[in-house]
């Protein structure tokens, strides 16, 4: 599974985002469109040299929170600290064209690359890992992305790090699968760029704080979670005409719900998909800014639709 070119892609979580904190379903794939790897300055190589010395800075800190936990015998895995503390000061950094705040998993490409490198008891993938496995590195990654979120499920560099698509049935159920490519025919799945980073801390303790309310709980347990859960298990099947019900419902919910979590710009053009029919737009990732993420029967009436709007899609992936 660990490539020697040391290449990890970003990730798209198509369904799960805020509802795995209660122990919904999600579901997440590889999107190699960008991906990361740990380099040094000095290698001949083109890079933007200001990018590359403010990922090595960041680095340096989040050496210093691993040590930390390794100090106090916190740390979920074995790691070679000197190494890694060595090659941050011979310039090490994440050469990345994964952008940061746009819910494609940027931090966990970053963490699913330190752990591939420097950890002394790598749980390697030959496409046979335990569910055992699984929820190791799971546990493990989520300590080591909760430096830069505050509160990290893992699963983010879990799919990094796997490059498969994963499928969370609930905290101890966790598999690779695949997912049906004919489905829908004429349909596909894309992002909406926003134009500006979303910070996915603020935005989760928001949604903690929400969740304190027994009335916006009941909502989440009683409505968000089994519309996330039914698109998941009709994707897997392939059953069309149920994903699409289920994914309209959950779309609703969201810009009813969480719309802090969803860019004010984009409010008109998310309800003029859930009314005309045409496409349906959900989070990516916490929400706030980055990328939305959006599902079609119909990729060309979709994507003339969004022009009409003056929002430009990008393609993830087309059923034709």
């Amino acid at each position: 599974m660990i490539k020697k070119n040391e290449i990890f892609y970003a990730k798209i979580l198509l369904f799960g985002e805020y509802g795995i904190m209660y122990d919904s379903m999600a579901l997440t794939v590889p999107y190699t469109h960008f991906k990361g790897e740990l380099s040094f300055i000095d290698e001949d190589k083109y890079t933007d040299l200001d990018f590359a010395a403010e990922s090595n800075k960041v680095l340096l800190a989040y050496s210093r929170y691993l040590n930390n936990q390794m100090i106090k015998g916190d740390l979920l895995f074995e790691m070679d600290y000197n190494r890694f503390e060595h090659d941050i000061a011979a310039g090490l950094y994440f050469e990345s064209t994964i952008p940061q705040g746009y819910g494609v998993g940027s931090s966990g490409a970053l963490c699913a690359a330190i752990f591939a490198r420097y950890s002394r008891n790598k749980i390697i993938d030959d496409g046979q890992t335990s569910v055992e496995g699984l929820l190791s590195l799971k546990r493990i990654f989520a300590q080591m992305e909760s430096y830069f979120h505050g509160v990290s499920s893992g699963l983010d560099p879990l799919n990094c790090y796997i490059k498969n698509p994963l499928l969370i049935r609930s905290k101890t159920e966790i598999e690779a699968i695949g997912i049906p490519r004919e489905f829908p025919k004429n349909g596909g799945i894309f992002l909406i760029n926003t134009g500006k980073p979303g910070k996915t801390g603020p935005l989760v303790s928001l949604f903690f704080e929400r969740c304190k309310e027994d009335a916006f709980l009941k909502l989440v347990k009683n409505e968000m979670i089994p519309f996330t859960n039914g698109c998941i298990e009709a994707i897997v099947k392939g059953e069309i005409s149920p994903f699409f019900r289920h994914l309209k419902l959950l779309s609703s919910f969201l810009i009813s719900n969480l719309k802090p979590m969803i860019p004010e710009a984009f409010h008109k053009v998310w309800q003029n998909g859930l009314e005309s029919g045409d496409y349906s737009l959900k989070l990516c990732g916490s929400g706030g800014g980055g990328f939305l993420l959006g599902f079609t029967e119909d990729f060309e009436k979709a994507q003339k639709m969004l022009q009409r709007q003056n929002t430009e899609i990008v393609p993830v992936s087309k059923f034709h």
